[in-house]
């Protein structure tokens, strides 16, 4: 498995056609399609996609039976939710038995949920970099197996582990993290630090909720964002992320959600047909103010505050710790954010800094 089925002739297959022309056994598999399956005799092996393309909206995955292992290739880019959709999808193979899911990846950030769940960080001695350790709720359930290129000298030549070794004066983030395989604070550059808080404790706070709305749809998500603030503390929850949300479907989830029709919800002022359809469903969705360098200066507004966000907002603990200053060429970080991991960051933006230039009622 990979997270497109695209991408699966071209690594993780090719390696067992390579495995059986070696072996001289090639000539006997039946193949299908590229990322479909192969069978010798009763063995099968089945290449599929959460997505089928990066097109794709979102992945379907069915039910999936009789499967003794499963590959996942790349694991880290995907997500927690498809993972979970996999893992309660599989079926024991027949007769019983368990079901042995094999996790392939290079390790990332702190806040990813793979190192979330499966371990516990220890200091490497390199500052912003962590060993993991897998969590002794872990043990018998799973098994962590540490490689670094030093376990596969034998097919590495003498150069390639030069040049792996003198990243580390060139490039020592990507030396700790790739070549090492030590699990990074975050990204270089990283424009926000942000705390956490429980859940409940958002709803205890006496302030007035507003929120923020950023676009998406095909390949970005659409983002809600609930905010509250009082000078200059902000407080954060995450409301929805994801792909393939038409405004009517929004207007929905709004409704699912309990969004009450007469706050302010502040969108992407880029999308008037967007905001014209969600105000003709009832809801009180005002463009954002975005004048010249408005993300610089609106990132520059939440970087004065003190911001805390809900242990369960996923994925604005994700784009704090990936949502980034582009680098110059010796790697520094410049005043220029990089495109990207910056929906949720968009819509907290949006909202708070269109609503901190707002008239005040007394109550909304």
């Amino acid at each position: 498995m990979r997270y497109i089925a695209s991408d699966i002739r071209h690594s993780i297959f090719q390696e067992i056609f390579d495995r059986l022309d070696d072996n001289g056994t090639l000539d006997c598999v039946e193949v299908s399609e590229f990322h479909g399956s192969f069978k010798h005799g009763d063995n099968r092996i089945s290449g599929i996609g959460f997505k089928k393309s990066s097109s794709d909206q979102k992945g379907k995955l069915k039910s999936l039976a009789n499967y003794n292992t499963v590959i996942i290739e790349e694991a880290d880019e995907v997500s927690e939710d498809d993972f979970i959709q996999l893992d309660d999808s599989l079926r024991t193979v027949k007769g019983g038995g368990e079901v042995t899911i094999i996790l392939l990846l290079n390790p990332p950030g702190k806040n990813h949920w793979i190192i979330k769940r499966f371990f516990n960080l220890k200091p490497s001695g390199v500052e912003g970099f962590y060993l993991p350790i897998l969590k002794e709720s872990m043990q018998g359930r799973a098994e962590h197996i540490f490689t670094t290129y030093l376990d596969n000298q034998k097919n590495i030549s003498r150069t390639t582990r030069e040049n792996y070794e003198l990243y580390r004066q060139t490039n020592p983030d990507h030396y700790y993290n790739m070549i090492k395989g030590f699990v990074s604070e975050g990204a270089r550059g990283r424009i926000f630090d942000w705390q956490t808080m429980k859940p409940e404790d958002f709803e205890k706070i006496p302030y007035p909720s507003y929120y923020g709305l950023d676009f998406g749809f095909t390949n970005d998500p659409t983002a809600l964002i609930e905010i509250k603030s009082h000078n200059n503390k902000i407080w954060l929850r995450e409301l929805i992320y994801e792909t393939g949300l038409t405004n009517p479907a929004i207007a929905r989830r709004f409704g699912t959600l309990k969004v009450q029709k007469h706050k302010p919800i502040y969108a992407d002022n880029a999308e008037p047909k967007s905001i014209r359809e969600l105000q003709e469903a009832g809801y009180n969705v005002l463009p954002a103010e975005k004048g010249a360098d408005s993300i610089k200066s609106g990132i520059d507004e939440l970087k004065a505050c003190e911001i805390t966000y809900t242990e369960d907002s996923k994925n604005i603990a994700h784009e704090t710790q990936e949502y980034k200053w582009a680098l110059d060429k010796n790697k520094e970080p410049t005043n220029e954010p990089v495109d990207e991991f910056n929906h949720a960051m968009d819509a907290t933006r949006y909202g708070y800094s269109t609503h901190k230039h707002q008239p005040k009622p007394d109550a909304y």
